[in-house]
């Protein structure tokens, strides 16, 4: 809410009345207190809005970075970078790729250096390296040391991990770096993209910036200092009003940034009895009113992303529905993956991964892993018998189908995290630890952990549960089973996990065993004979 600005006849009176004010003159401090407020307030304002402008500048620098070093991936074949290497200009392709990241170099006067590296243990070898200001740059396949600026980052790219931008200021100007990694088709990083953007200018606008602001203070501070001696009444009280008006419609960019601005306003504590006062008053409830209303927005973008997960797991439920084998299966591998994870976490199994948005996102996503088997036809997914080789290869197909919508959803809605761990979720969880799965034949810690996740609970389900061509194991032959397969199928320590929480889990089939036993017409899941 914005406070109302009082006319200077309210003003006068309030004074004169001392209402809701201290009876103390501002006109007796005026000189003294002019002074060293303007001063003390132009010095805070220059400073915060400097500050505000360098990062609002910095991070769109870092932007657009980030951007160009992404198009220069784009560009790159990640399947032939040895080849491009070792061969360099005698590759087919090589000077077509090089034109284009000419093309994208030359895009903006601000993109000074591109470059294409694979990181390795002796050095980064060039696979791209452009000229650039009359330098020529390296040769395809010449490795070039590291700075020792670059060591604290080493163990990341060498990993294929992504870093943040870095910023530096050497000889060769004020830079911002962004190494953006490129993978292959088997999800593998083979090199980096990176891209030098200047930001010699940015300096020079902010030295602007900074004249500029420092012009205007000094000139307000004059004739606010002097012409308010004798007119305070009529020229202070309005102008500070204005500034507290100005301050009343400022906007924070997070909700934890403006609850600690918001608790830093409560506790300065301002009781100076005089106008001053008052403003003070004005700002604190604005900031108030400010700080509600930004919590309501992010009140209704949390409800509409809500919206979003019950219209995609509505999603789910309605491929569900088509398969007649089975029953409640999205639920319940749910339920028991939530479980496992929990078990995981109390155990310290993978803590690194298991992070918070990790685990909320995985449980988020489980009811998607089996959204590809609406590509499905029916006559295969319902067949209550062996499914012959061919319909067993189109039956198979689900995972990658699955990973195909999954994709095109992210591409609609970016901004839900889960929906890639959906992905990961349909598309590998009927891959193996020993790499037999399908359908990349991924094995070990190369399977997504959330994919092994639900690996377990997707083959616990389907050997327990009651199928139109089978009668569920009793929870014996299926645990004996799932012992069996620990270590070839499934992760060794998410089985640990697992057989820990045992009994959580049987009570939870068993749970569910007796709701379908009373809705004996509940719709199937999307599990098949070869579920497991």
């Amino acid at each position: 809410m914005l406070m109302s600005v009082p006319d200077e006849q309210n003003d006068m009176s309030a004074t004169t009345n001392g209402n809701d004010f201290r009876k103390v003159s501002l006109s007796t401090k005026i000189i003294g207190m002019l002074a060293t407020a303007l001063f003390v307030f132009g010095i805070a304002c220059a400073y915060f809005s400097y500050k505000v402008y360098m990062d609002f500048s910095v991070d769109q620098h870092i932007r657009f970075g980030e951007g160009t070093a992404k198009l220069v991936a784009a560009v790159i074949d990640p399947e032939r970078v040895d080849d491009f290497i070792e061969t360099g200009w005698a590759a087919n392709g090589y000077a077509d790729i090089t034109k284009r990241l000419y093309a994208i170099r030359e895009s903006s006067p601000d993109i000074k250096y591109v470059y294409v590296y694979k990181i390795m243990e002796d050095g980064c070898h060039v696979v791209f390296d452009l000229d650039a200001d009359g330098e020529a740059g390296a040769t395809p396949g010449e490795i070039v040391s590291f700075d020792e600026s670059f060591m604290e980052y080493l163990p990341t790219l060498l990993q294929g991990g992504t870093i943040a931008p870095i910023i530096s200021d050497d000889k060769y100007g004020w830079l911002l770096t962004v190494y953006i990694p490129v993978y292959n088709s088997a999800g593998k990083c083979v090199c980096y993209a990176a891209a030098d953007v200047s930001m010699d200018e940015l300096k020079e606008q902010a030295n602007d910036f900074l004249k500029r602001l420092t012009i205007i203070f000094l000139l307000l501070f004059v004739a606010i200092l002097f012409g308010g001696i004798t007119l305070a009444r009529k020229n202070i009280i309005l102008p500070i009003n204005k500034m507290t008006h100005s301050a009343g419609v400022f906007a924070f960019n997070s909700e934890g940034t403006m609850v600690k601005s918001l608790n830093e306003i409560d506790s300065l504590g301002i009781n100076t009895g005089d106008e001053i006062e008052n403003l003070y008053r004005s700002m604190v409830k604005m900031t108030h009113d400010s700080v509600r209303h930004m919590k309501d927005v992010y009140k209704r973008n949390k409800t509409i992303k809500e919206l979003q997960r019950a219209l995609i797991i509505t999603l789910a439920d309605m491929v569900e529905r088509r398969d007649e084998n089975t029953g409640q299966h999205i639920k319940k591998t749910a339920a028991y993956v939530k479980i496992i994870l929990q078990e995981m976490k109390k155990q310290g199994i993978y803590a690194d991964e298991l992070t918070p948005t990790f685990v909320e996102n995985v449980i988020t996503s489980a009811p998607l892993h089996d959204v590809g088997k609406i590509a499905v036809p029916d006559a295969i997914l319902n067949k209550p018998g062996k499914l012959t080789d061919e319909e067993f290869t189109i039956m198979k197909s689900h995972t990658t189908a699955g990973g195909k919508i999954l994709t095109s959803l992210i591409e609609s809605v970016p901004d839900s995290d889960y929906l890639y761990e959906a992905c990961n979720l349909a598309t590998y969880h009927h891959e193996k630890w020993n790499g037999k799965g399908y359908p990349t034949g991924l094995s070990g810690e190369n399977i997504p952990l959330s994919a092994r996740v639900m690996a377990v609970a997707d083959v616990f389900d389907a050997l327990v549960s009651n199928r139109s061509y089978k009668k569920g194991f009793p929870y014996e032959k299926a645990l004996a089973i799932m012992r069996e397969e620990t270590g070839t199928h499934f992760d060794p320590n998410i089985m640990k996990a697992f057989f820990a929480a045992e009994k959580e889990i049987l009570t939870v089939a068993d749970e569910f065993a007796a709701e379908e036993k009373r809705e004996p017409e509940a719709n199937g899941d999307n599990i098949t004979a070869t579920a497991g």
